[in-house]
C-alpha cells in the first residue's frame, strides 16, 4: 500500500479534523518531514504535492494518501509516510449544561456510548431533565437528536446509547418546570418529575394550607396555539412543563 508503514492495530486510528495538529515524516527524505495543522475545511498544504484533504481520514488512511501523491507525482520512488497525531482537537466532545462538570473531554478511548460520556461529566445534574440533544456531523450531514436518557435504562431502549463522535456537542437542558400558587404550603416552581401526576404535584408543594382544598384547582396551560386555556384537571392527570396550578381557598 504505497509503501506505507503498518500499524500495530489499525482500529485504534483516530480520524482527523479542524484544528488537528499532525507530523508528517518520510522515510529517507527529511526535507518532505512537516508539522502543520489541518484546516477548517479539512485540508492541509504539503509540499511538492499541493492541498491534500485529510479530514475524516485514518492517520493510515492519511499516510497513503499522501504516499500515492508522491509517487504519482514522480517525487519520491517508494514512499513509506509516517502521520503522527500531535494535538487532538478532532476527538474531543463538548459537554454542556446541567452536568457535574461541563467541559470538553477527549473521546478516550473511542467509541464512547452517549451515557459514558455523561458520567465523564459528572452525570446528570439534580436540575437537568431526562432529555439530553446531542449534535455533530454524521456522513457530512449536520445531525440533531433528542434523546430520553432514562428510558434507555427503565425502558432498554439501548439503542438510543448511541456511540459519540469527535466534535460532538451534548446539551443538558434544565427540567422542565411547573408552577403551583394559592392554598399550597410552598408556592413556586418545581421540577416535573417524570410521568407526574397533579397529586404528585401538590405533594411537591408542600401539600394544601389548613384553608386549601382539592377542589376546583385550576390548571392554566398554553394550547397548541400559543393561547393560555383554564382547565380543572383530575388529580391523575398529568402535568406538562410550564403548567401552572392554582389551588383555590376552601369555602367551608
Amino acid at each position: 500500500m504505497w509503501g506505507v508503514q503498518s500499524h500495530a492495530d489499525d482500529s485504534l486510528d483516530l480520524r482527523l479534523g479542524a484544528g488537528d495538529s499532525i507530523h508528517i515524516s518520510v522515510f529517507r527524505n527529511v526535507d518532505l518531514g512537516l508539522d502543520t495543522r489541518v484546516s477548517e475545511r479539512g485540508t492541509i498544504s504539503y509540499p511538492l504535492i499541493g492541498t491534500i484533504q485529510v479530514g475524516g481520514l485514518t492517520t493510515s488512511e492519511a499516510e497513503a494518501r499522501i504516499a500515492k501523491g508522491l509517487k504519482d507525482g514522480g517525487f519520491v520512488q517508494e514512499p513509506q509516510v509516517n502521520v503522527v497525531l500531535v494535538t487532538v482537537r478532532a476527538n474531543l466532545v463538548s459537554v454542556l449544561g446541567q452536568v457535574g462538570k461541563p467541559g470538553l473531554y477527549p473521546l478516550d478511548p473511542t467509541n464512547l456510548h452517549l451515557s459514558e460520556v455523561l458520567a465523564i461529566a459528572g452525570g446528570v445534574g439534580p436540575t437537568g431533565g431526562d432529555r439530553v440533544i446531542l449534535k455533530g456531523m454524521r456522513n457530512g450531514q449536520a445531525f440533531r437528536k433528542e434523546i430520553d436518557i432514562a428510558s434507555i435504562f427503565i425502558d432498554g431502549k439501548i439503542e438510543d446509547d448511541i456511540i459519540v463522535n469527535g466534535r460532538d456537542e451534548i446539551y443538558v437542558p434544565l427540567a422542565p418546570l411547573f408552577y403551583i400558587y394559592g392554598e399550597v404550603q410552598k408556592p413556586g416552581s418545581g421540577i416535573i418529575l417524570r410521568d407526574m401526576t397533579v397529586i404528585q404535584a401538590l405533594a411537591q408543594g408542600g401539600g394544601l394550607t389548613p384553608r386549601g382544598t382539592e377542589r376546583n384547582i385550576q390548571l392554566h396551560r398554553r394550547n397548541a396555539k400559543g393561547e393560555m386555556e383554564k382547565l380543572n384537571p383530575a388529580m391523575t392527570d398529568r402535568v406538562l412543563p410550564n403548567d401552572v396550578l392554582y389551588v383555590h381557598e376552601s369555602l367551608f
